[in-house]
């Protein structure tokens, strides 16, 4: 029996709620199924060895009969009496077993949802309330991390407009104290700072719509080959004056049903960023391909270039608002870091996927894969 009851506080100790339950009420039941027993036989035995003094002593059978029925029936009250204490008891400790680790669950749930995401959370059994409590921990560090981004994302909002609107700012006062000539050059660099501080705006407007799944898509027949073309051939110029060498591979792709716009900005912000880290007289390929991936067919565009690539621990983060691999870059050689987060969010409303490969020294390659099909199987 001893061997039994250890087995059992293992399980308890281990096991699922259910099992929890169900073996400490068999637990239950089996010591009082033990004290009864042990109990009616000490008592019938002593009572019974009385009933025989009884018997020998008197010739009258009645009183002794009487006195033993009604010590087994004491017997039985005290037993059941007995039974239920112990059932009590038991089901004190149960209840205070399985609502103890909910309770501290629970204060500490208030804690996080209060902003202290630096609760700890002791809770380190493998049964439901163990997985509760590792779910609450995982969704802790989730808080506590989308935090920090926003609050790096606000940082990084309020330093990119900060930059643009200084340097207006500290013109027009030149400008207005004649310490500045207002000539056609220094207004041209005014209305640079202008046009970027407009573009990071509305780069900030539609990535915050898109992640909302509020940002306006009108889909119709597009040719991907056709916008590769389009886009390859736009920023011809600015590849030249780095002296890159541009090359376009297309293969024969089905109509894809997306939007020819915003597709056209996310091939459009692939390609300047992949400018923009290649080094002069660098390569960069442009390819289209059918490709089959997870059992569906996908129309891919991949941006390969020759750069110094992309470290592995910072790959994962690429994607990321206003992440920079090399964060000593300012906005002009470094963009403003939303690029790449943009891309992500605008493929993956057209129900495609994004990727990005990379090693250091031998460039990275960034591939969108979007799936092929009419209005009827996009819908």
């Amino acid at each position: 029996m001893g061997l039994v009851i250890k087995c059992l506080v293992i399980l308890v100790r281990k096991a699922s709620i259910v099992y929890k339950f169900s073996g400490l009420m068999f637990l239950v039941i089996l010591i009082t199924v033990s004290v009864l027993l042990t109990l009616a036989n000490w008592q019938m035995t002593s009572t019974f060895e009385t009933y025989m003094e009884h018997q020998s002593m008197h010739s009258s059978m009645h009183q002794p009969q009487e006195q033993f029925l009604s010590s087994i029936h004491d017997s039985l009250a005290w037993v059941g009496a007995f039974i239920l204490l112990v059932g009590l008891a038991a089901s004190y400790l149960l209840a205070r077993r399985v609502t103890d680790p909910l309770r501290k669950l629970s204060a500490a749930a208030e804690q996080i949802g209060a902003g202290q995401y630096d609760t700890p959370i002791l809770e380190e059994n493998s049964d439901e309330v163990g997985q509760l409590a590792d779910s609450l921990r995982a969704m802790t560090k989730s808080l506590k991390d989308n935090q920090v981004m926003r609050q790096r994302l606000f940082a990084d909002i309020a330093h990119e407009l900060k930059t643009p609107l200084t340097v207006i700012q500290g013109n027009l006062e030149g400008m207005i104290e004649d310490v500045v000539s207002c000539d056609k050059e220094q207004l041209s660099s005014l209305l640079e700072e202008t046009i970027h501080l407009k573009r990071l705006i509305n780069d900030l407007r539609d990535l915050s719509l898109a992640e909302a799944g509020q940002l306006r898509i009108e889909r119709q027949v597009t040719d991907i080959n056709q916008l590769a073309i389009h886009v390859t051939s736009l920023l011809q110029p600015l590849a030249e004056e780095k002296k890159i060498q541009l090359l376009l591979d297309t293969a024969e792709l089905p109509e894809v049903f997306a939007d020819s716009a915003r597709i056209t900005q996310v091939l459009y912000n692939l390609l300047t960023n992949a400018i923009r880290y290649t080094q002069h007289e660098g390569k960069i390929s442009v390819s289209t391909q059918i490709v089959l991936l997870n059992n569906q067919t996908w129309a891919s565009v991949c941006v390969e270039d020759d750069g110094p690539g992309i470290p592995e621990a910072d790959l994962p983060f690429v994607f990321d608002h206003f992440y920079r691999v090399d964060l000593s870059r300012d906005r002009r050689s470094g963009g403003t870091g939303i690029g790449l987060a943009i891309v992500k969010q605008l493929v993956e409303i057209h129900g495609g996927q994004v990727t990005a490969k990379s090693r250091v020294g031998e460039g990275s390659l960034f591939c969108i894969y979007l799936p092929i099909g009419t209005s009827d199987t996009m819908s």
